[in-house]
């Protein structure tokens, strides 16, 4: 899918909300079993995607936090806030992966099943440098003629 490394957001896009910025990728089978184990909490905006994933347990947890599960489509299929240490989230059919997000995540976004999410790598963008002088003589007489008006 994305890769092993890295990170994603979670956009969703049905309520124009940002669901996190620092996602890490658990797309390995070591990255899935382990996913949130050994941490004592999520930084705020962080949380981990687990893929392929359709259940997740919470046991060996320190800490509750807030679950999403999306179809293959990003699609909203289940939301589970304040998922306690030492639960067991059953199976959803149609879940293709799982987003364990800090909690309270799910509130404050007001994502709910039947939202439509956006996940993506961050990409650094250059701002546009002009191809030649020439480019910059238009923009320079642009800008004369309306100090000119």
């Amino acid at each position: 899918m994305f890769g092993s490394s890295g990170q994603v957001f979670v956009y969703n896009k049905t309520k124009e909300t940002f669901l996190a910025f620092r996602v890490n990728i658990a797309d390995s089978v070591a990255g899935r079993l382990i996913g949130l184990l050994g941490r004592r909490s999520l930084k705020p905006d962080s949380g981990v995607w687990i893929v392929p994933a359709n259940a997740i347990h919470t046991i060996g947890m320190m800490f509750s936090f807030d679950v999403v599960m999306i179809d293959k489509n990003f699609k909203v299929v289940s939301v589970k806030e304040l998922v306690k240490p030492f639960r067991v989230i059953l199976p959803k059919l149609r879940a293709e992966s799982v987003i364990e997000l800090p909690a309270h995540t799910i509130f404050r976004s007001r994502t709910e099943v039947g939202d439509e999410l956006v996940i993506d790598r961050y990409e650094a963008r250059k701002i546009p440098k002009p191809d030649s002088v020439e480019q910059l003589d238009h923009v320079d007489s642009g800008i004369s003629q309306g100090m000119q008006a």
